[in-house]
């Protein structure tokens, strides 16, 4: 390719994002400069981490009108200034959406590239260990928990389930629509799942916990956060990933009137994290996944979206929960 297709960030939507929201242009490829390394995008990676990023500073900088639209890539090299980057060479970075992108060696982590690229953008990248360390070095998971997942059939969610019940816990899913939860059943082999389009979810989480719940594995807050304080055991431990019932909304999000008080008289530890503090034992965390996955114990279901055409309504989906699995837009 001669161009470098790419989104901008047009504007930042008051309420839920539409395809406007992203503006298509072509322009030259980037210049390289000494110490920087030219990749060509193979996947992008879509998460609703995008649309808090549109949103203000988080734990990393604003994506700002005019920019291109930041996104996690897997990349491969296609011109480097820098010993130690080869051309065909595989990497993640914060590649962006386009086609191109030159940046410094230092924000490139070279990966294995006879690894399958739906693997390395998601199971043994951001959304495995994300699970990963989630659920074991914050929630601390133990065998006999009972382990309550929201957003369980996407990305993260249906990770953090199966290494749960990996773990020899009980684990129930939380999920949109009777094909997930039986997905989740049948297929990732959850004890059970909560269908919170259909039921009374508090109702159906007190169903499905009988005993209560030792552990929740919150990707979503809002008022699903608010159900599963109910539900909480003494001394139980809620892992909070992340917020996505708060993120492509208007008007303010729904915070729980249980809040803090309900921490006070369960005694709960309620733990936020960033999977980037937990890197220093990637190491080891992606040996063992790749063990489970190796055994059929894991699996990795990706949702692929094919052209980066397709990112802005791929996107869409993933925020109004269409996705199964980890989310990604493959570039041709």
């Amino acid at each position: 390719m001669t161009i470098n297709r790419q989104w901008i960030f047009d504007h930042n939507p008051e309420a839920q994002i539409t395809p406007d929201v992203f503006r298509w242009t072509e322009t030259a490829l980037p210049n390289l400069h000494p110490g920087d390394v030219l990749v060509r995008n193979r996947v992008l990676s879509l998460d609703p981490a995008n649309r808090a990023w549109m949103r203000g500073r988080t734990y990393r900088e604003q994506v700002l009108p005019g920019q291109v639209m930041h996104g996690f890539t897997v990349s491969e090299v296609v011109d480097s200034t820098v010993e130690g980057f080869a051309v065909g060479d595989i990497v993640e970075t914060m590649g962006g959406w386009q086609d191109y992108a030159a940046l410094p060696a230092a924000q490139l982590t070279k990966r294995d590239g006879t690894v399958a690229l739906e693997h390395l953008i998601g199971v043994y990248s951001i959304t495995g260990l994300t699970a990963y360390f989630g659920l074991f070095d914050v929630g601390q998971v133990r065998p006999g928990d009972t382990v309550l997942i929201s957003a369980a059939a996407g990305a993260v969610g249906s990770i953090a389930g199966q290494l749960a019940r990996i773990a020899g816990a009980r684990v129930v899913g939380i999920a949109g629509g009777p094909e997930k939860c039986a997905w989740l059943t049948d297929t990732l082999r959850f004890d059970a799942a909560v269908d919170y389009k259909a039921e009374d979810v508090g109702e159906a989480i007190r169903a499905a916990c009988p005993a209560g719940v030792d552990l929740y594995f919150d990707n979503v807050g809002g008022q699903i956060l608010d159900h599963a304080l109910r539900a909480m055991n003494q001394n139980g431990r809620i892992v909070c990933c992340g917020a996505v019932a708060n993120y492509d909304i208007g008007g303010q999000p729904f915070v729980s009137p249980l809040l803090p008080g309900v921490l006070v008289s369960k005694r709960l530890r309620m733990e936020g994290f960033i999977v980037l503090d937990h890197l220093a034992k990637r190491a080891t965390a992606e040996d063992r996944l790749r063990q489970w996955i190796a055994s059929g114990a894991l699996h990795a279901t990706t949702d692929i979206s094919d052209g980066l055409a397709t990112a802005p309504e791929a996107l869409i989906r993933l925020l109004q929960g269409g996705n199964r699995g980890k989310m990604a837009v493959r570039l041709p």
